[in-house]
């Protein structure tokens, strides 16, 4: 398959503030980054398009933009090499065509044979447990 390329224009970052522990630096730095994808203008196939939609349930927006936060890291440049690589993630696993329908099979004469076997041994341990005459 083709690389997919985005172009630019639809990606958007925004720096936030991080939560969580950070000591002093959590209130003054910046660090947590929100990507935005404007999907209308990613210029994806309507199929793959369709499969992200799926994946990325409530992260689309209802104005049909993609939101991918990523605050794991301390600095802004590795925050936004992480949010990068989840956006990477998820449109490869788009791109990916699903696997074909599960066919039904049926068990096969061996197969229930075995099981049946089984279960008469089964019912015979019961059945000499249950019979033994009381002394």
């Amino acid at each position: 398959m083709a690389s997919i390329i985005i172009p630019d224009d639809a990606l958007e970052e925004s720096f936030v503030r991080a939560s969580g522990p950070g000591g002093q630096n959590v209130n003054k730095v910046s660090t947590a980054v929100e990507l935005r994808l404007d999907l209308a203008r990613a210029g994806l196939p309507e199929t793959i398009l369709a499969r992200l939609l799926k994946l990325a349930g409530r992260r689309v927006t209802q104005h049909g933009v993609l939101v991918i936060e990523a605050q794991a890291h301390r600095t802004q440049d590795r925050n936004r090499q992480d949010a990068r690589a989840k956006l990477d993630a998820l449109i490869a696993e788009a791109a990916k065509p699903p696997p074909p329908p599960r066919r039904p099979t049926r068990p096969t004469k061996g197969s229930k044979e075995r099981r049946l076997a089984g279960k008469a041994s089964r019912a015979g341990v019961k059945r000499l447990r249950r019979d033994k005459p009381e002394i």
